[in-house]
């Protein structure tokens, strides 16, 4: 695999390019065109990038076609605030809506518009390259917004799916503000196909309201490959099908140990040989794949001293590890770790403590639990959190802080205020443990 993160890129701009998903075994094909990857690496990107959704695809495996799809996914947002021009700093892009749209009237003729057309503004851009889409084109990222920005697209009429006749049940009819498509076709198991009832594509009274509501043609003419990508995406669907192990033949994988044994740390484990965990002399282990599998990382007390603390992105050294996107020059890097602390009795050692953080006002990160400069408190600690994780990693956990309400997002890392839809990066890193302290609890 020739660079990791520019496979990424490049999967990414090939699903937008076929309307934001594909099936899994034609994307795989098209990689390969570019990049010389193996089974193993392209499953890895799929399973650990938080840019791709594997599916299944339902009809598609009931006819023996196609079992999986990959979708293309983001955190992403337009700022809501921005167009009341009541935003500052926020996590969110700054962006004119009808631009995305592609049909902004003043971007089109000789009175600029007021609002911005550049993802490449100096607010735009860090958030771009942060979420590594400042390279994507326009009119793929345009496309991965629209899916995954569930405040972009009209949804589809609940209505016109229920009763009989033109409009179904719906009493709006041609005045719907919703799009009237048949439900099953958006979410991949219509069996009726070009003989069902339902609409399968926009008809005028949907591209009417559509136009009015400002979106381009080119985007109304893909509406109905974009709904089935909402629909994968949105609701947990993408969480329910998302899959855990290899799809195919094609892609089985030889089931990985990635748990350091506590035993082994202590020198006492009875299964020597036979035993299903990871034997290390260290609770963490820093390993690379340049191709050849994986292998040990050199300075890795370095390395998982610069990873524990949270504002660090990269590790030291001139080929640094990147924390964000765990790789280093390109190639995929893996942190292999000892049990979470919250699964064992306080009196187990070497257990790994997971500390959470989020963002401060002043670029510092505050532990979940601890004061922050103003003497606030949030009403979970670290130690909550890492418990509701390991339960559910897609799950979202309310935390108060004074009389504020906030949504902790496991999937994308953020904490939203949803009163004044503001984000703030979170971070889940361990607490640092040098060679010299596990030599004296061991000893």
């Amino acid at each position: 695999m020739s660079s990791y993160s520019r496979v990424i890129h490049h999967a990414t701009s090939i699903l937008c390019s076929h309307k934001g998903s594909m099936e899994l075994s034609q994307l795989h094909r098209k990689v390969y065109q570019r990049f010389d990857i193996s089974d193993e690496h392209f499953w890895y990107i799929l399973k650990k990038c938080p840019r791709f959704a594997v599916v299944r695809n339902k009809l598609g495996a009931e006819k023996g076609e196609a079992d999986y799809i990959v979708v293309a996914k983001t955190s992403l947002r337009l700022c809501k605030n921005y167009a009341k021009q009541d935003c500052f700093g926020c996590q969110d892009l700054h962006l004119c809506k009808y631009f995305v749209y592609g049909n902004c009237r003043y971007g089109k003729g000789r009175k600029e518009c007021k609002f911005s057309h550049n993802i490449q503004s100096e607010h735009n851009f860090p958030l771009l390259r942060e979420c590594t889409l400042h390279e994507l084109h326009e009119e793929d990222l345009f496309l991965l917004l629209l899916q995954n920005d569930p405040a972009l697209l009209p949804e589809v009429c609940s209505h016109y799916n229920k009763g009989s006749g033109l409009f179904g049940s719906c009493t709006f009819k041609e005045n719907c503000t919703k799009v009237h498509m048949c439900q099953h076709f958006v979410q991949g198991d219509c069996i009726f196909g070009t003989k069902c009832k339902r609409l399968h594509r926009v008809d005028e009274y949907s591209r009417r309201m559509l136009e009015e509501r400002g979106l381009g043609n080119d985007i109304i003419q893909d509406l109905p490959y974009l709904y089935q990508n909402v629909y994968y995406l949105s609701a947990n669907a993408a969480d329910a099908e998302r899959i855990s192990e290899p799809v195919s033949r094609s892609l089985e994988l030889v089931e990985e140990k990635n748990e350091i044994c506590l035993h082994f740390i202590r020198r006492n484990c009875r299964f020597q040989e036979q035993c299903k965990l990871v034997h290390f002399n260290l609770p963490y282990k820093w390993e690379v794949n340049e191709g050849n599998g994986w292998r040990d990382l050199r300075g890795m007390e370095e390395i998982e001293r610069a990873f524990c603390d949270p504002k660090n992105i990269f590790g030291p050294g001139s080929k640094p590890v990147d924390f964000q996107t765990m790789t280093r020059s390109g190639h995929p890097v893996r942190r292999l770790s000892t049990v979470s602390s919250i699964t064992k009795p306080s009196h187990y050692v070497l257990t790994t403590r997971w500390v959470w953080y989020y963002k401060g006002d002043h670029d510092n990160w505050i532990e979940y639990g601890r004061p922050d400069d103003k003497h606030r408190v949030t009403s979970v600690k670290s130690s909550d959190l890492e418990e509701a994780f390991l339960t559910d990693s897609n799950a979202e956990v309310t935390v108060i802080k004074g009389n504020r309400h906030y949504f902790v997002s496991f999937q994308d890392m953020y904490q939203r205020n949803p009163k004044h839809n503001t984000k703030r990066k979170v971070r889940r890193r361990p607490c640092f443990v040098s060679i010299s302290e596990v030599e004296s609890q061991i000893a």
